[in-house]
């Protein structure tokens, strides 16, 4: 079992202000699977990792790794980073610039305090954790010499060295270009997946958590709003804050006019006129809301599209180009719509066009 209980944890700002970094969350890990702690700068997802690592004292709540509590603030238990059994991977790597690729490896089973390792052990180790990582033949490179790629996968090698039970990474990809980032993503997830150690990763990037991720949840102001699996949590979004910033959205304000509660599925009156979107949680006639739609859901026309969309009438007001697809914003008259559609599909600015959406890619979420 991994999880944290009722985990809060309070900083003192400037001018005496107390702010909830953490206000009250709680969460279960299931062994083996990796889950992603998403959310803007400040919303309390790193300081949730570092409560996990010990490296942070919370005022309140219980936190188990592999069935140990390890955080009690109710019985006054606090176990040291070192004795947790976790490896840490920082944004940073914090690679030591004046040692050689075997050495930063070893460091962690050196220094540590719960067992002596012998010479012959910590060859074995340092080896199966830089094969793991694919960087076997480097042990004697200075660290100096490594690329930006190289050197990040030197950072896992030092964290799974010891065999962890549970790997906490801290926005590990965050310094690598964009095509070594999304390289290093698929190489991440096989070795996740191949070793089986339990994971939580931090990141505030949404297609890192979409193409990692078993679980993610999505933090805000402290808290967790919603939790489940990337194709839940894109396709469902129980919030406006969670679809706009799970990738891309567009809102159509609007009220609910009917609800068929069998289907799931409502009725909402727009200023574009009636569309029918599917709805995932307690909504009523009258009330107020916002109409979510993703831009790649959305199908340009340049005449009226069958029966069964909901279809908007406008012109294309701009388009860029971006290889694998192309982006429009189709002025509807009463705002924008924003489109992602495939480049054979091509439609020039100015020109009027119809939009079509089917009800079931479309949400309801409370205004």
């Amino acid at each position: 079992m991994f999880g944290i209980e009722n985990l809060r944890k309070t900083f003192l700002a400037p001018g005496g202000v107390i702010v909830n970094a953490v206000d009250g969350i709680s969460i279960g890990i299931e062994t083996g699977k990796l889950v992603t702690l998403l959310g803007p700068s400040g919303c309390g997802k790193t300081t949730t990792l570092r409560c996990l690592a010990g490296l942070e004292r919370p005022e309140a709540g219980r936190i188990v790794i592999a069935d140990e509590t390890v955080c009690d603030t109710d019985k006054g238990i606090f176990v040291s980073p070192s004795d947790r059994g976790i490896g840490m991977v920082f944004q940073s790597y914090a690679i030591w610039p004046h040692m050689t690729v075997f050495e930063n490896v070893a460091f962690p089973l050196r220094v540590a305090r719960d067992r002596k390792y012998s010479s012959a052990e910590i060859r074995d180790k340092v080896g199966r954790a830089l094969d793991m990582v694919r960087m076997s033949g480097f042990e004697s490179r200075p660290a100096t010499q490594l690329s930006g790629g190289q050197q990040q996968r030197l950072a896992f090698a030092r964290g799974l060295v010891r065999e962890p039970q549970i790997l906490l990474l801290d926005e590990p990809l965050s310094n690598l270009d964009a095509k070594l980032r999304e390289q290093m993503r698929v190489e991440l997830k096989r070795l996740q997946k191949r070793l089986g150690v339990t994971t939580v990763y931090v990141t505030h990037d949404q297609s890192e958590a979409l193409a990692l991720s078993d679980e993610i949840a999505v933090f805000n102001a402290g808290k967790i709003i919603q939790r489940g699996t990337p194709q839940d949590i894109y396709r469902h979004p129980k919030s406006q804050f969670v679809a706009d910033f799970i990738g891309s959205a567009n809102f159509l304000a609007g009220t609910v006019k009917d609800v068929n509660a069998t289907d799931h599925v409502a009725l909402v009156d727009t200023q574009h006129g009636l569309f029918r979107c599917s709805v995932g949680q307690s909504i009523a006639a009258g009330q107020p809301v916002l109409v979510s739609a993703r831009p790649e859901d959305f199908v340009l026309y340049d005449k009226a599209p069958g029966e069964g969309l909901n279809v908007l009438a406008g012109k294309i007001a701009h388009r860029v180009f971006l290889g694998e697809v192309v982006d429009y914003l189709v002025d509807t008259g009463h705002g924008e719509i924003r489109v992602r559609a495939k480049p054979e599909f091509d439609f020039a600015v100015g020109q009027t066009v119809s939009v079509g959406v089917a009800p079931q890619k479309c949400v309801a979420l409370p205004a």
